[in-house]
């Protein structure tokens, strides 16, 4: 029986491109809510196509929606029984971590670490997005570590800063955190990057 429901959910999971543009999405951003006009724009999809394949996996259970100012927002559900070994698959596709950015993720006052631009392979103002306290000469002795880092375009804010900048919709900083190409990978101020948004 749990054989032949994963087998489903899985065939379900990956039988077209637009679905595996939404599973990408959501999972490597689960913090983040979009609306249908949002992905369609963001992932270059049909409007029809994007509906078909939310109501999809909304049907499976990965993601749910919920009404805000007269729009329908989704947003993956983090207790959906795949939910983890998908988004180790869909990590390990997009970018093997280095151990340059496993050591930043570690600083305890870095709360916010997202790969962009040259490390995604997409256009970008900056390569490296980080939040919290961290010297520019530590960060950059850090990347300095590995040759392929060596050159990456950065940007530190403190965390009040940050906030502050996504509460009054700063284009430099939505660019960057509703690219679904980007990858977040360390994230320690969920909460309150909702809370922003929000405002």
């Amino acid at each position: 029986m749990f054989v032949n429901m994963s087998s489903t959910v899985l065939k379900a999971l990956f039988s077209s491109q637009t679905r595996v543009k939404l599973l990408s999405t959501f999972l490597l951003h689960p913090e983040q809510e979009y609306f249908i006009r949002e992905l369609t724009r963001l992932l270059g999809e049909q409007i029809n196509s994007i509906r078909r394949e939310l109501e999809n996996l909304r049907r499976i259970g990965l993601v749910r929606s919920r009404h805000k100012n007269r729009k329908k927002y989704y947003h993956v559900d983090a207790t959906f029984p795949f939910y983890i070994e998908l988004r180790n698959i869909f990590s390990k596709e997009i970018q093997p971590e280095s151990p340059a950015i496993a050591s930043l993720k570690n600083i305890s006052s870095v709360q916010l670490v997202v790969l962009a631009g040259a490390l995604t392979g997409t256009e970008s103002k900056v390569d490296l997005l980080v939040v919290g306290t961290i010297k520019k000469e530590v960060l950059e002795a850090l990347l300095s570590q590995e040759p392929t880092l060596k050159n990456v375009k950065y940007s530190i804010f403190s965390e009040a800063d940050f906030l502050y900048r996504l509460s009054l919709r700063d284009r430099f900083i939505l660019e960057i955190l509703n690219d679904p190409r980007h990858l977040i990978v360390h994230n320690a101020i969920q909460e309150q990057i909702a809370e922003a948004k929000g405002k």
